[in-house]
């Protein structure tokens, strides 16, 4: 499978809906809805959007189906991205090869538009009513709020805020790549499995899936925050060490880091063979993430 060429296929579907959900850029209102768009069409592998349409997919559900709640999770997304950014947090001038949001609309106007992407997700879930059975809808748009909110990335963001400059510990950094990375990958493949009325050991093996590949992502984007290059990964690199931030380098050095890397892929690899179909796509993800450069 060329994963590279079914995401950036993946990422064309999503964009194109992406810009049929988001309001157009008028009204008084329309320096918001510009730093709205601005964030969401920045560029992005979109790896969310098409886990959440393989996920109906291989529960027997046309991904095309659950193409809002893609694009859902996506803003979703980018708006922890923008908050991310934002001065009072990580202070990062560059997100995907482009100035942050709030360096081209300001602070507030970048808090705001994150706040709506937020509420535009949920809501561009809990359309799919239209569609699916209402329950399972709203089973979808309670996990993924749970586990987008407090329960999931929000904690992961605080705890992660509240540990630079102390000393590393190998608890509180499994808690923040859990909550602040692996939470959100949960929260795409669930809503699409639960969309396409998925049993629940078939829920069990996607979630075991995703939990391995979404801490997979952010011990890789430790390490690459140390070797990476900045131009190849369109953000600047260095800055977690600058920080004190709480990485698996900083507790277990880049050596490591590459065995856990490795240790997560074969846990998500095996729950991977489990799956009743699109194995070739699941399997392609996990070597994708393990040994991106970007």
């Amino acid at each position: 499978m060329d994963l590279l060429q079914h995401l950036r296929s993946e990422a064309e579907t999503v964009n194109a809906h992406l810009d049929h959900l988001l309001p157009s850029c008028e009204g008084l209102a329309r320096n918001v809805i510009e730093a709205m768009r601005y964030s969401t069409q920045a560029g992005g592998k979109r790896v969310r959007g098409a886990m959440v349409r393989a996920a109906a997919e291989t529960f027997g559900t046309p991904k095309d189906d659950v193409l809002p709640t893609a694009c859902g999770i996506e803003m979703i997304h980018t708006a922890t991205l923008i908050h991310d950014d934002l001065p009072c947090i990580d202070d990062a001038g560059l997100r995907r090869g482009k100035p942050s949001c709030h360096q081209v609309f300001g602070e507030a106007t970048a808090l705001l538009a994150g706040d709506a992407l937020l509420i535009a997700g949920l809501h561009a879930i809990a359309t799919q009513a239209s569609r699916f059975d209402p329950a399972r809808v709203a089973r979808a748009v309670v996990e993924v709020a749970e586990l987008a909110g407090i329960g999931g990335v929000i904690a992961g963001e605080a705890v992660d805020i509240e540990a630079e400059g102390k000393p590393p510990e190998s608890e509180t950094l499994a808690f923040i790549h859990d909550k602040k990375t692996a939470a959100l990958f949960r929260a795409a493949v669930r809503a699409g499995a639960i969309l396409a009325d998925v049993t629940d050991p078939d829920l069990a093996t996607l979630t075991r899936y995703a939990t391995a590949l979404g801490q997979a992502f952010q011990v890789t984007d430790d390490i690459l925050d140390v070797i990476g290059n900045p131009a190849t990964m369109g953000k600047q690199t260095g800055g977690d060490a600058a920080k004190g931030k709480l990485t698996y380098t900083a507790v277990w050095g880049l050596d490591g880091a590459r065995t856990r890397a490795r240790e997560l892929a074969h846990e998500a690899r095996d729950a991977a063979g489990q799956l009743p179909a699109n194995r070739e796509f699941w399997f392609a993800l996990v070597d994708f993430v393990v040994e991106r450069e970007f």
